[in-house]
């Protein structure tokens, strides 16, 4: 009994006999993707920008050349290169305080269960209250130099670690715990191996929602009571009646404060990917 062999047809055969894109092409493909979207919709918002300012007019809505020549002009006579320095050394200061705090004590909260009870009621009463309340006060303790400022970025950022760090160790699953305990593994050898690891992802989250608060907050502080960086630049601005100038201290924040995030990222995701984060 003879079988008969079928044949792929020709159609088949011609597609199973099509190479492949080579790894070099899908690697420009995606390289070209990565740069060419983020491009494309630049230039898409750059346009509907131009378009609000030309419908609202200059008086409302400094248009994208407006806007640069006056970066240009105050790039020039140094008032926005400093007033980006002081503000970032005011957040940096704040921020990297609120983490120094923040971390240990949603660690130590979420470790031991009275002090997470004692301390609860004040964290989960004082993060409700908005920096911008504190102003006059911070002024009245600390003076109108730059510790008020600091204090007030310090505040806003250590309620947004705690609360991610308490979280991240109440979220770490007990049969680890208890695997830990049996192995002979000590408090800190548990610390080390099960408690740190489960926490930092978290503890960088935190930070990067804490640096976004930070930028929120330091506007609302040199607003009231500064003489230098961006906030005091918006409302200086203000008075003048210089739109561009308002739209450049506005675009110098989110600018500084993408900047900021993207170093956070690149740092972490280089220091701790043995912990898991991936930002």
């Amino acid at each position: 009994m003879t079988i008969p062999v079928t044949t792929a047809p020709a159609a088949s055969r011609a597609t199973a006999r099509t190479p492949r894109p080579s790894r070099g092409a899908a690697r420009g493909r995606t390289i070209a993707q990565r740069v060419g979207y983020p491009v494309a919709s630049l230039v898409v918002g750059i346009l509907a920008w131009q378009g609000l300012a030309s419908y609202f007019g200059p008086a409302l809505v400094s248009s994208p050349a407006t806007t640069w020549s006056a970066a240009v002009e105050l790039t020039r006579d140094g008032t926005l290169i400093e007033s980006c320095l002081v503000s970032l050394r005011r957040i940096g200061l704040g921020w990297a305080a609120g983490i120094l705090v923040g971390a240990p004590l949603g660690i130590l909260m979420g470790r031991v269960k009275l002090v997470r009870t004692l301390l609860d009621p004040y964290i989960e009463f004082f993060r409700f209250i908005p920096p911008i309340a504190f102003v006059t006060v911070a002024i009245a303790w600390f003076g109108i130099g730059e510790t008020s400022k600091i204090v007030l970025i310090f505040y806003t950022s250590v309620f947004i670690v705690t609360i991610n760090t308490i979280a991240g160790v109440l979220g770490i699953e007990e049969s680890k715990l208890r695997a830990a305990a049996s192995l002979g593994a000590s408090r800190r050898q548990t610390f080390v191996s099960v408690v740190l690891p489960a926490t930092v992802p978290t503890i960088v989250t935190g930070a990067r929602l804490a640096l976004g608060n930070s930028f929120l907050t330091i506007v609302s502080a040199e607003i009231v009571a500064a003489q230098s960086g961006l906030g005091s630049l918006i409302w200086t601005s203000r008075n003048f009646g210089r739109i561009d100038w308002i739209f450049v201290g506005i675009i110098a924040l989110g600018v500084l404060g993408f900047l900021c995030d993207r170093a956070i990222r690149f740092v972490a995701s280089t220091a701790l990917r043995h912990y898991g984060v991936r930002v």
